[in-house]
């Protein structure tokens, strides 16, 4: 009886000495990813955007520009300013969560409405745009 049971003491012991350098490889291979995972968990949000104040202060410099342009001002200026405007309303809108549809519309009438109806949106979400 003795020599089965040394016999499965020494199975059981050859196991472990086969098998237990595997599994400690496997988990220190998974270790790194698991530590990744909790500190992602546990992880702040990082703002996506720039500041939503230097976005305010932008829209502003660029609403002056915009309208102190004079009579004799090229097209491509004014549009070229129009433009950077509407992508600073974007990104104000973005951050506020103000639904907006500037991309989609064409330049004309409809486009300036939306305009003002974003930045009225803005105003009543707290953003003091022009």
């Amino acid at each position: 009886m003795t020599g089965a049971g040394g016999v499965l003491v020494n199975l059981i012991l050859f196991a472990v000495v086969c098998i237990a350098p595997t599994v400690l490889f496997w988990c220190a291979l998974r270790v790194p990813n698991l530590v990744h995972r909790i500190r992602e968990k546990h992880a702040k949000p990082q703002p996506v955007g720039p500041p939503i104040e230097r976005v305010a202060a932008d829209l502003r410099r660029v609403h002056r520009l915009l309208a102190g342009y004079p009579s004799g001002t090229p097209a491509a200026r004014r549009l070229g300013t129009r433009q950077a405007y509407d992508e600073l309303l974007t990104q104000a809108c973005r951050q506020v969560g103000v639904p907006h549809r500037l991309a989609e519309l064409p330049e004309g009438m409809d486009r300036e409405i939306e305009r003002l109806r974003v930045e009225e949106s803005l105003r009543e979400r707290g953003l003091a745009v022009p």
